[in-house]
């Protein structure tokens, strides 16, 4: 499921799929995109690329084709990869950096940026 906070300048991804559950947050007003990944118990974080990201205003338009046409090309469908490499817990510096609703996500996890 997705949810866009318009005003907030933040969308929500939620995965629900057994051990390949994840929660996403797009954080548009910080630059940061930060996954949870329940099965590893670890928050990725990463710089928005403006390049490689839709714009907010164009997430819920390409939701809404991807939903009703069930298999859509785009070139901005976006993929990531992360590598492993060492982790930090959030520290105050951190959050006033990445913002308040990626802290909800992440606060208690390692962090790898």
């Amino acid at each position: 499921t997705m949810t866009i906070h318009s005003e907030e300048h933040v969308v929500d991804v939620h995965v629900r799929s057994g051990i390949y559950s994840s929660d996403t947050i797009f954080d548009y007003s910080k630059g940061y995109i930060a996954t949870r990944l329940f099965s590893r118990n670890a928050c990725f974080i990463m710089k928005m690329n403006k390049e490689n990201i839709p714009e907010l205003r164009e997430i819920g338009r390409l939701a809404f084709e991807k939903q009703t046409m069930k298999d859509m090309y785009s070139p901005n469908n976006v993929w990531t990869q992360f590598q492993s490499g060492n982790s930090v817990l959030g520290h105050v510096k951190d959050w006033l950096l990445y913002g308040k609703n990626i802290e909800q996500l992440c606060t208690g996890l390692p962090l790898y940026q």
